[in-house]
């Protein structure tokens, strides 16, 4: 392939689920004072890996080029699909592929080009994330299977959360197991850290963030850092989300093992796939659904959700010492207009206020003028994190002349 150049390149940005692989492809280049800048060239999805009936799906940002039924048995079978997409609608080839994975685990705490090392090592971390990074591996793997000249870089969620404090760290547990590598990671960081580029620098203003979908946390943030965050060891733990339990009291794992038998596989379906707004429902775990329902267990799912918000929002609050701005962004914080109205609506010693007309219209900013709490809606963009981090690792190995 071509020289890359640490001015200008194409960069792909990955985002890999167990049944699904979304992309976006950028133009990075780097401006007059050395940050990068990106363009969308285009971005989709392969759908429904694995099962019979899949899609995938092609836009730019003026126009759907391409949206077809396709089934893909593997992830290596979507990647060069999507390879095939690009050659066919004649956009540049990437000089750079980019993965968000969810965890590094212990070992890994920084963003980093990847190379064979790695692609083995990862694998010992998987029990920190089990629902995403065989997935995220999987798709390196397909990158290097078909494109093996294409250098490729892991983003890694929880790299935004590495200097939390010890004592938001630390888990209440035998000092061995810290010195193992259990404690609190914190995740969804490549959002956070887009969220915190679009808020103004003021390194005094204590800002909650709320990123909101499928998979739910928040984080205390100041001066740029995490101060402390919901999820833990694993993207399970925090506020309850889609599937996944959340904060859950030890005592139930104990009592699902002893009297009802459950073994290690059991206990992930219960806490990761079955639970949430799911469980609590027995419906879906859709959040625009629900808010449709009249269903007695459709309506305490959507409660139960937003009372779990309220109170994680005044945990990350206690942690800053007070609340500046809040901010709401993800799937469901970006579009869920009574999610936000009901987890704001019990805030009031927070001094946040909400504007229900700005909040329906899902305005930028949804507090009052009297308000001394700035409340945004913002929408995240964790592919163009990905996207500036890969460029800035490739332009570190390949300096310019």
């Amino acid at each position: 392939m071509e020289s890359i150049s640490a001015t200008s390149m194409p960069v792909l940005a990955l985002n890999s689920g167990s049944s699904s692989l979304k992309f976006s492809l950028y133009q990075v280049r780097q401006d007059a004072g050395g940050s990068a800048q990106a363009d969308l060239i285009a971005g989709g999805a392969a759908e429904r890996i694995g099962l019979p009936s899949g899609r995938i799906w092609l836009k730019t940002p003026r126009a759907t080029l391409h949206d077809e039924s396709a089934a893909f048995a593997h992830h290596a079978d979507a990647v060069k699909a999507l390879f095939g997409l690009l050659d066919l609608y004649h956009l540049p080839l990437p000089q750079g592929v980019g993965h968000r994975f969810v965890s590094g685990g212990p070992k890994y705490i920084d963003h980093q080009l990847i190379d064979a090392a790695f692609r083995a090592d990862i694998r010992n971390y998987f029990r920190f994330a089990p629902l995403h990074l065989p997935a995220e591996a999987r798709a390196v793997d397909a990158v290097s299977q078909h494109f093996p000249d294409i250098p490729q870089a892991a983003c890694f969620d929880t790299a935004f959360h590495r200097h939390i404090p010890e004592v938001a760290a630390r888990l209440p547990l035998p000092r061995n197991l810290w010195h193992e590598g259990v404690r609190k990671y914190g995740f969804h960081g490549l959002s956070y850290e887009y969220i915190v580029s679009q808020l103004p620098p003021s390194p005094t203003d204590r800002i909650v963030v709320a990123h909101l979908g499928n998979g739910a946390s928040l984080a205390a943030i100041q001066n740029g850092q995490s101060i402390d965050t919901t999820m833990g060891l694993t993207p399970t733990g925090g506020v309850i989300m889609g599937t996944r339990t959340g904060d859950l009291d030890p005592g139930v794992i104990v009592y699902l093992i002893n009297e009802k038998g459950y073994d290690g596989s059991q206990l992930e379906r219960v806490l990761d796939h079955i639970s949430g707004l799911l469980g609590i429902s027995g419906i879906t775990s859709d959040m625009e659904t629900l808010l449709r329902s009249d269903d007695p267990h459709a309506v305490m799912a959507v409660e139960m959700f937003a009372y779990s918000l309220r109170k994680a929002i005044a945990a990350m609050a206690a942690a800053l010492g007070g609340i500046d701005a809040l901010v709401f962004t993800g799937g469901i914080g970006e579009n869920a207009v009574a999610v936000r109205q009901k987890a704001c609506a019990s805030l009031g010693f927070l001094s946040v206020e909400i504007d229900p007309a700005a909040n329906a219209q899902n305005a930028p900013v949804i507090s009052t003028a009297s308000s001394r709490v700035k409340v945004s809606v913002i929408p995240t963009d964790e592919d163009l994190v990905i996207a500036r981090h890969t460029f800035r690792l490739l332009g570190q190995r390949n300096p310019s002349p």
